[in-house]
């Protein structure tokens, strides 16, 4: 497996009753990964800039509208938590993301900087003000990072940079929170179909092949989840692979 595992902890996560924030609710993995929580038996608190997207989603969960540019992002979500679940957090899932291309030497100065805040600096602000309610319930943390922050790629100097960052950043938190019974996932798909290289900030993205579909990413993560992985690589998305995975489990 390209990037690693940690060490399985023993006996699988059961969700039923858990409650689990997802922040980038609305993006195209965030809202599988929401619809799958909540057929898993969760409570799911949606997270994300498009109130009227959110509120179909949380399904009797609860709403919180912001950006992870926003520093204040993450002391509103605890405040929900303590005011609609007596302060229990059970998981933190991280789905959202900017996407810039180009050479570094073209790339404007302000792509650059709304990379770093939405993709590493945000979710830095987000986790200092959250893990403190992961590390009561034993709970998990799991993190998008994607292909890039393993592999370099042309043109995506500054977006492999910040995805790279915060698979540093799970890392290190992996350890700080071993004792506490935290998991702490790392999740790399490779290119998937969410529409995300559309949408980008600047640049236009280079030939691809087709991506992964996102419905298998989805429920490869909340495999993931359950079993309690730590870093899954590009390669443990792949349709065999992940069959392979699921026959064995």
């Amino acid at each position: 497996m390209t990037g690693g595992r940690a060490a399985r902890r023993p006996g699988p996560r059961d969700l039923t009753g858990a409650h689990v924030a997802v922040v980038g609710a609305t993006g195209a993995l965030g809202s599988r990964l929401v619809g799958q929580l909540h057929a898993a038996g969760a409570v799911v608190t949606v997270v994300g800039r498009d109130q009227e997207r959110l509120w179909p989603l949380a399904r009797g969960g609860s709403v919180v509208v912001g950006d992870l540019t926003d520093e204040t992002l993450g002391d509103r979500l605890v405040a929900t938590v303590e005011e609609h679940y007596d302060g229990r957090l059970d998981g933190l899932v991280n789905a959202a993301g900017v996407v810039a291309f180009g050479p570094l030497a073209e790339l404007p100065d302000e792509v650059a900087e709304q990379l770093m805040l939405t993709n590493l600096l945000g979710p830095l602000w987000l986790l200092r003000r959250t893990v403190p309610l992961l590390q009561a319930s034993s709970g998990f943390l799991a993190q998008i990072t994607g292909v890039v922050a393993e592999q370099a790629f042309p043109g995506m100097a500054a977006y492999g940079a910040s995805k790279a960052g915060l698979a540093a950043a799970s890392g290190s938190l992996a350890r700080e929170l071993r004792r506490d019974g935290v998991d702490v996932l790392d999740l790399r798909p490779p290119h998937t179909e969410t529409g995300l290289a559309g949408r980008a900030l600047a640049g236009r993205a280079p030939a691809m092949r087709t991506g992964l579909d996102p419905d298998a990413v989805a429920a490869r993560i909340l495999r993931a989840i359950v079993e309690r992985e730590g870093v899954v690589g590009p390669v443990e998305f792949t349709p065999a692979t992940a069959a392979a995975g699921a026959a064995g489990a």
